[in-house]
């Protein structure tokens, strides 16, 4: 397989074991990402992309083999929103609204939980969280009922 300097290319990347990469989680988390222009050749087989600047971090050299032709379609154009990334790459994920409300019961105590859906997830990955924390941290997702 080989390249020329200007085509579009995804390249592979590789999910770390329960880490939230690029929006999703685990086995579905994506194994390409892009379409990234080609800058140059750097040898036979090692090509040079055009990397955002969020990506600015990552060395932007990478061997064919990690690299995949972009197929311009309808179908891949994704809408999503820009995360606002902290300097350790990480971001504040806010709750969207309370999808359901229960009760753990354990040997001798009661604890009320709540589950929330995020903004930034879909709804398969809301978590259970405390009741009282929520209240604490997020009042106006009560205020809604």
């Amino acid at each position: 397989m080989e390249f020329s300097v200007g085509e579009f290319v995804f390249f592979r990347v590789s999910p770390m074991e329960g880490a939230i990469c690029f929006g999703m989680k685990g086995k579905f988390s994506p194994r390409y990402i892009g379409p990234f222009v080609i800058l140059d050749r750097v040898g036979q087989v090692v090509d040079r992309l055009a990397l955002p600047s969020k990506l600015a971090e990552m060395h932007n050299v990478f061997h064919i083999l990690m690299l995949c032709k972009y197929m311009s379609g309808p179908s891949n154009v994704l809408s999503y929103e820009p995360l606002q990334l902290k300097q350790n790459l990480s971001y504040d994920e806010q709750p969207e609204h309370i999808i359901k409300e229960g009760v753990k019961e354990l040997r001798f105590k009661k604890i009320p939980l709540v589950k929330v859906s995020w903004k930034l997830s879909v709804e398969r990955e809301a978590t259970w969280e405390l009741e009282e924390d929520m209240k604490e941290r997020y009042p106006e997702l009560f205020g809604k009922k």
